[in-house]
């Protein structure tokens, strides 16, 4: 989730990017660096944490120490960027912006190049000098190899020979008025000003400076001046594309253009999830963990895995613990960590205990992270935030890469943890053997596709959703109903409603329904059914059954054409088809979609979570 902006034109622009970056910092980063072109050299500042620590740094260069703002005349062009670590630790080397070998070209990178480990390998045995272990780097370097005096034709040669998910800007020093960037799946975007343009990952970044704005996108190139823009396909052809005028104002850019963070957030799980699985995934039937500090040895003797979580985070160890227990035949052990702190539990050294918590500081996670370590196990943290207290108090950590979450409800960072653990049950699965390699591989190329496979079901559902959250809106009550893995679904659907819109909603085992929850059931009450195809499909049609001869409305979330759901439902909302166990990342966005659009048809803030200070006793 990393920030790019880049600039040519008049002006002087160190004090622009830095700006343009401040604007970025809701994307959530680790390091940030900038790079200007200054009488044929390029100078960077690059340092660890926030934007203050960049900015002491330039104001260390302005006291004489050399780099980007000792020049006799100010540079009017550079790149600038903030990092979300993913290949290389946090380090000054590893962050943006990178060079060559003779430091002519410098690029900055959002995204993920797979075949980076193929591409280093190649270029060191041709005599390239790498300085970082970044991904991002091989870019340079690729550059470099193939530059002839002209850079536009440099970068796409080598946007030809890299796969993955990536936005890349990149100068020279031999052309004081040229950026070439190039877009495949990452956000891109061109502002054009009178006399200068800018490139960037999203609008905000240049939007005090022009509203005017050209999109880019997947496999274009494009060549940046002070004058505007020109687009190329990877064949070199030419495009044409209309400007487009922003209307928005800054706080609405933030968004992204959608009327809230929670909306924008929805939209944001695609590349989520894909900034989570894409360079672990970077073989075609493996999957690789090797950030993972956990021993062969372990790996084989594991007794049991125990995971703690509060909330969300303990939705998505559940949907884990199916996964796991499927695939890597390993009994999974599920505990609310608020619960688990306080119990005496009895663990030992054959045990992993995984502590979920997105900001890496949920205390009653922390707490009971602790106690299992005291007691002899080993930990890991799954989180998705660097250098946090979960990342300290653990043995090995997990990232997940979703940003910075600014909506009260957690969408992006759900998803984003589930993805992390189908990762880890798959990896556990390929180290202990309990799969056979051909189905390694063809979950694999299942997961791959669930970032697009997320997409489609948001584009394909919203519609269908806005219209039964405008039917269903003033019901008093709403019911959630699943079985196996589609019953975490409902948990996390059901906490949505309730947390957003304040309806009163609850989440059962279908088959339980029967033992109470089922007195609650009138005419016309609003019950979801997470209906997804799996083993127990005929159980769950049989439980909604049950519900509709009461005389309630029963919504189902079904696996694409599956004509038997939605011949019992009263509304069924249809996902996109996968492996069973993987439904469950695609089957909560209809419902976060529902919550949502319940909650704004009542007239509610999303973003604004109500006030509880008078009733809540925080521990």
């Amino acid at each position: 989730m990393c920030g790019i902006v880049g600039y040519v034109g008049k002006r002087p622009c160190r004090d622009l990017l830095i700006a343009g970056l401040e604007k970025l910092e809701y994307r959530g980063y680790d390091s940030a660096g900038i790079s200007l072109l200054q009488d044929g050299r390029i100078e960077s500042v690059r340092a660890v944490g926030n934007l203050a620590n960049l900015r002491e740094a330039v104001r260390r260069s302005d006291a004489g120490e050399g780099g980007v703002a000792v020049a006799a005349r100010p540079a009017t062009i550079g790149l600038a960027h903030t990092r979300w670590a993913t290949h290389g630790r946090v380090t000054e080397e590893n962050a943006h912006p990178h060079g060559d070998c003779a430091d002519e070209v410098h690029i900055v990178l959002n995204g993920i190049v797979e075949n980076h480990a193929e591409l280093r390998e190649r270029l060191s045995a041709a005599g390239h000098h790498f300085t970082s272990e970044t991904d991002a780097e091989t870019v340079a370097h690729l550059i470099e190899e193939h530059y002839d005096g002209d850079l536009t034709r440099a970068v796409r040669a080598a946007f030809a020979e890299l796969r993955g998910h990536y936005a890349f800007a990149a100068m020279h020093a031999d052309h004081p008025d040229t950026l070439v960037a190039a877009r495949q799946e990452c956000p891109l975007i061109v502002g054009l000003g009178e006399d200068e343009t800018f490139v960037a990952s999203a609008i905000p970044a240049f939007l005090a400076e022009t509203r005017t704005a050209l999109v880019i996108e997947n496999g274009e190139i494009v060549t940046i001046t002070p004058g505007g823009a020109r687009i190329i396909d990877p064949d070199g052809n030419e495009i044409e594309r209309e400007v487009d005028e922003i209307m928005w104002d800054e706080e609405a850019a933030e968004k992204g253009g959608f009327p809230t963070f929670m909306l924008k957030e929805i939209h944001e799980q695609p590349d989520a999830v894909a900034e989570t699985i894409a360079d672990r995934l970077a073989s075609e039937d493996t999957v690789d963990l090797s950030e993972l500090d956990l021993s062969e040895e372990l790996i084989a003797n594991l007794r049991r895995i125990v995971i703690v979580a509060c909330g969300t985070s303990y939705h998505a160890g559940l949907v884990g613990r199916y996964a796991i227990e499927r695939w890597a035949r390993i009994p999974v052990e599920m505990d609310i960590a608020s619960e688990y702190r306080y119990r005496d539990p009895v663990l030992e050294e054959s045990d992993l205990v995984i502590g979920i918590t997105q900001s890496g500081e949920t205390a009653d996670t922390l707490a009971a992270m602790r106690l299992a370590r005291e007691r002899g196990a080993k930990v890991m943290a799954l989180t998705n935030v660097m250098g946090s207290q979960a990342t300290r108090d653990a043995d090995t950590v997990l990232f997940t890469r979703a940003g910075i979450e600014i909506g009260v409800a957690a969408t992006k960072t759900f998803t984003s943890q589930v993805a992390a653990i189908y990762l880890f049950a798959l990896w556990l699965a390929q180290q202990r053997g309990t799969l056979p390699p051909e189905r390694i591989g063809e979950l694999v190329a299942e997961l791959r596709t669930i970032p697009n496979l997320i997409k489609e079901t948001i584009r394909s559902t919203d519609a269908r959703v806005q219209a039964i959250a405008r039917a269903e809106h003033k019901g008093r009550f709403f019911l959630y109903l699943g079985r196996n893995i589609g019953l975490p679904v409902c948990l996390e659907g059901a906490l949505k409603m309730k947390e957003i819109s304040y309806i009163p909603s609850d989440a059962y085992a279908a088959g339980e329904m029967k033992h109470g929850p089922i007195a609650l059931l009138e005419e016309d009450t609003p019950v979801v059914c997470v209906a997804t195809d799996s083993p127990i499909l005929d159980k769950v049609l049989s439980n909604i059954e049950e519900v509709r001869a009461r005389g309630a409305d029963v919504v189902a979330i079904a696996t694409e054409g599956n004509q038997r759901v939605a011949d019992s439902a009263d509304l069924t909302i249809f996902v996109p088809r996968t492996d069973w166990v993987l439904q469950p990342i695609l089957a909560v966005v209809p419902l976060q979609l529902l919550a949502y659009y319940v909650a704004r048809n009542l007239g509610l803030n999303v973003d604004q979570p109500r006030n509880l200070a008078k009733t809540v006793t925080v521990e």
